[in-house]
């Protein structure tokens, strides 16, 4: 148990051994933990961020047919319109 002791780690092989250790083994956890956990997430938000960003192209897609449509349907009611009051004009 006394090799496990930071104290007598720090004696025996002085601060700066022991300190770079250390860090070594805190760098590996930290890579090990993006690496196990937060890659595959990221991964697989960035899948849904791709079909979120697919969705939206189709629903502006379909924004600007129907906005399309609407315009044909305002035009042909003021032809209408105008059609009418020609007819009602000839009429009188």
């Amino acid at each position: 148990m006394d090799a496990l002791n930071p104290a007598v780690l720090i004696e025996q092989y002085g601060f700066t051994t022991v300190a770079i250790v250390g860090m070594a083994y805190f760098v590996y956890y930290v890579w090990k933990f993006i690496n196990e956990e937060l890659d595959p997430k990221l991964e697989e938000m960035h899948m849904g961020l791709i079909r979120l960003i697919d969705q939206i192209r189709m629903l502006d897609q379909d924004m600007i047919r129907l906005q399309e449509k609407v315009k044909v349907v305002l035009e042909y009611r003021e032809r209408q319109k105008q059609l009418n009051e020609k007819i009602n004009e000839d009429k009188n």
